[in-house]
């Protein structure tokens, strides 16, 4: 029930940035400002949000799910480079697919339904998954978006792709290291600076859904259901991933909190960020948004039977 309410929510929230954007209150200027906001301000603050709780984890079962947390991003990077290729996804779409293979929506979907399933303590847990996420998304999410374009430009000029410390050290790599630094030396943060970052980062998921139903304004919404490629690829990261996730780490621990923790990251919906990115940085933002709303839709489905098959 739960699930199907946060669903509810999403769509809500993306059907006033439809609405908007009919009504030319949202522009593609405004969806542009707006997405810049999500991607520099809101989403940096849900990541310091994170650190600003009073429990810890500690001794095995920080180790635990450390190394678990490694291993399932270390498998998703690897599964981004390879499922394109199986897909045969065109060039222009390569590095947008990427980016929805490695992110999900485990903020704004993720946190509300383990809170429900495992009580508040296993946020805990799901908090960690968040700091390489989001490390990822600054580094990874934004070469993967970028890259094609500016390998071009620069193979047309005959000039070699240059290390840009700039793009890997940005505002929301800066949040991530401060929220480990937080974290782990339990530096005191005053009551005024946790309440702006909290507000800040309670903009995140309506900003970004709204910017997500501006976009599908601008769709063939029939078209959304008749891409083959992306039905196929819909199906292995909302079903395959996350099952064949879980039995492999089921054979590994038997903490069933940590266990449904890895269930919910991994069978969340692609990320609302991964369209702001691709906005941002010249990746493929129509099928980012596409993505990001076919397999919304679709996870009211496959998240209750993900969790038949394996919990």
């Amino acid at each position: 029930m739960l699930m199907l309410e946060q669903m509810v929510v999403l769509f809500l929230l993306m059907g006033v940035g439809f609405f908007c954007y009919k009504r030319a209150i949202i522009t593609d200027e405004v969806s542009r400002k707006l997405s810049s906001i999500v991607v520099n301000i809101a989403n940096p603050a849900l990541v310091l949000t994170g650190c600003m709780g009073e429990e810890k984890i500690k001794g095995s079962e920080l180790l635990m799910v450390v190394l678990i947390m490694l291993g399932v991003y270390a498998s998703l990077l690897v599964l981004a480079f390879l499922l394109p290729r199986l897909l045969q996804v065109e060039e222009k779409s390569r590095g947008t697919y990427k980016a929805m293979t490695v992110f999900s929506n485990i903020g704004f979907m993720g946190f509300p339904v383990i809170s429900a399933l495992y009580g508040s303590g296993a946020l805990l847990y799901a908090a960690l998954f968040m700091i390489p996420y989001n490390i990822l998304i600054y580094t990874y999410g934004i070469n993967a978006m970028s890259g094609n374009q500016k390998e071009e430009a620069q193979n047309q000029r005959g000039e070699k792709p240059s290390f840009s410390l700039g793009r890997i050290l940005n505002v929301g790599v800066v949040a991530c290291i401060l929220t480990i630094i937080i974290y782990m030396t339990g530096a005191p943060v005053p009551g005024v600076i946790k309440t702006t970052v909290t507000n800040l980062s309670n903009l995140t998921a309506p900003l970004s859904m709204m910017v997500i139903g501006a976009s599908l304004a601008t769709m063939n919404i029939k078209a959304l259901f008749t891409d083959g490629k992306l039905l196929l690829f819909s199906v292995i990261k909302l079903i395959v991933i996350p099952v064949a996730g879980v039995l492999l780490i089921r054979q590994f621990v038997d903490n069933e909190i940590i266990c449904g923790v890895c269930m919910v990251m991994l069978s969340t919906p692609v990320g609302s960020m991964t369209a702001m990115l691709a906005q941002q940085y010249e990746g493929d933002y129509e099928m980012a948004s596409k993505g990001v709303a076919l397999t919304t839709v679709l996870s009211v489905a496959t998240m209750p039977l993900v969790s038949w098959i394996v919990m």
